[in-house]
């Protein structure tokens, strides 16, 4: 049995009419809730009902849907979702600050550089400062020259063969050859000595 059939049988008992409650409750059904989805910089799939602030989001991943943390995202169309606790939206920046940010930073630059010109107004002193620069590329070259050579004259250096080592050769010592005689008579000498040594 359905839950519409159910439901008209409660009604007709309870004596109410059962066709607008029928009705209201196949609307019910077909509702749909459709969650919107925006990617981020990364991206990341983030999904929603809405992005507006204090709605539930979520990070979309295969298995399931999980709620995003604190912090602040760049999403892909440039805008900021600012999300202050866990799972809910704080709020959503435009992009236009960081444009707003971008603009000022090349405006600053530009004052920098009138400041300098402001400083070197006269030509003579833009010359001088010219010319400065020009000696110290010089400098640097140079000192890229010397290294050059500097690497060039180690690969010589490691190239040539190290001199052959000097050895140690000290004058040949004589060898003795001792014969001792087996049979020989003890001497008076040899007597002590051997009591000396066994004892």
């Amino acid at each position: 049995m359905k839950a519409t059939e159910i439901l008209s049988k409660i009604k007709t008992y309870l004596g109410e009419d059962t066709a607008d409650i029928v009705e209201n409750v196949e609307q019910d059904q077909e509702v749909k809730v459709e969650l919107a989805q925006v990617k981020l910089e990364n991206g990341t799939v983030l999904e929603a009902e809405a992005f507006e602030s204090g709605k539930e989001v979520f990070i979309l991943t295969d298995d399931e849907k999980v709620a995003v943390p604190v912090g602040e995202y760049q999403m892909e169309d440039g805008q900021i979702l600012v999300v202050q606790e866990e799972g809910l939206i704080g709020e959503i920046k435009k992009a236009e600050a960081k444009e707003e940010e971008e603009v000022e930073a090349s405006e600053e630059q530009e004052l920098e550089e009138e400041e300098v010109e402001a400083k070197y107004a006269t030509k003579e002193e833009l010359a001088e400062v010219k010319s400065l620069v020009e000696e110290i590329k010089q400098m640097i070259e140079k000192k890229e020259e010397m290294s050059e050579v500097e690497e060039q004259v180690k690969e010589e250096l490691s190239e040539t063969p190290a001199a052959e080592a000097i050895t140690h050769n000290p004058e040949p010592q004589q060898k003795v050859n001792l014969k001792f005689a087996k049979n020989r008579k003890l001497s008076t000498l040899d007597k002590v000595m051997s009591k000396i040594v066994n004892s």
